[in-house]
């Protein structure tokens, strides 16, 4: 409980960059205060104490503007950001590492028992405003737009926007993984890589990093081939790229 109560904390500083402290972010965050009382009133709830679950859930509710009903089931690492307006069926249920904004509704079509809300599996944003409604699943590392109503199942990695809800981009293809795969290997966020944004600055770094991952794959093999043969000096790791050393492309993107 307590591993998970810490986690819920520091996905706080991985996906907002405002957050500056734990005192600040336990003091002042209603998606935290929001997450770590529906992990009460869930616990009640399967140990069938239902009307006190629902007390809890009623008190969040009053206390964050997010409502949550406690038969949801929620992952690991999951962050409300900002947070009012939120709403959490009781048959919904949520990956890890998912993200939603503020005015999402995780909602039912049928007034019938059983599954009515929907899944939403590992990775998945939803932007502000957005309604997800029925029971399917939004798959793996998907994303939906702010204020799109979907109310269809949607691929994996795919990107969703509009009323009714379309796909406007399909899932990665193997150039884009390896691409991400390498940015993330080397601790960079590459900017505006993506087929949708079309852009010289994006393409050179795009090749660039499509030329880092084959010399990373030659290297790996040349690594072996030295192992196998009792050669030491492949075991240093790669120097990691911090954030801060891209704040003036941030801030340059800022401004275009």
């Amino acid at each position: 409980m307590f591993e998970q109560i810490k986690e819920d904390i520091q996905s706080v500083f991985h996906r907002d960059p405002a957050a500056r402290n734990t005192l600040e972010v336990l003091l002042n965050y209603p998606g935290l205060h929001a997450v770590l009382f529906h992990r009460l009133a869930h616990w009640c709830w399967g140990h069938g104490l239902k009307l006190l679950a629902r007390l809890i859930s009623t008190f969040s509710r009053w206390l964050t503007g997010i409502e949550i009903h406690p038969g949801a089931r929620i992952g690991r690492r999951f962050f409300i950001d900002h947070g009012m307006g939120v709403v959490i069926g009781e048959t919904a249920e949520i990956g890890d590492d998912v993200t939603l904004y503020h005015g999402v509704t995780l909602g039912g079509t049928s007034w019938n028992k059983g599954k009515r809300h929907p899944t939403l599996e590992d990775g998945v944003v939803v932007g502000a405003g957005a309604k997800v409604l029925g029971p399917f699943v939004v798959h793996k590392n998907a994303k939906i737009g702010s204020n799109s109503v979907v109310t269809k199942e949607v691929p994996e990695g795919a990107t969703v926007i509009g009323i009714p809800g379309r796909v406007i981009r399909q899932p990665a293809n193997e150039q884009e993984r390896n691409r991400r795969e390498m940015a993330e290997k080397i601790g960079f966020q590459a900017y505006g890589v993506s087929n949708d944004m079309p852009d010289p600055v994006a393409e050179a770094i795009g090749t660039l990093l499509d030329h880092m991952h084959a010399v990373d794959g030659k290297l790996d093999r040349v690594c072996d081939n030295l192992r196998r043969q009792g050669i030491q000096g492949c075991d240093e790791q790669l120097p990691e790229l911090k954030d801060e050393d891209f704040e003036s492309i941030k801030a340059r993107e800022g401004t275009d």
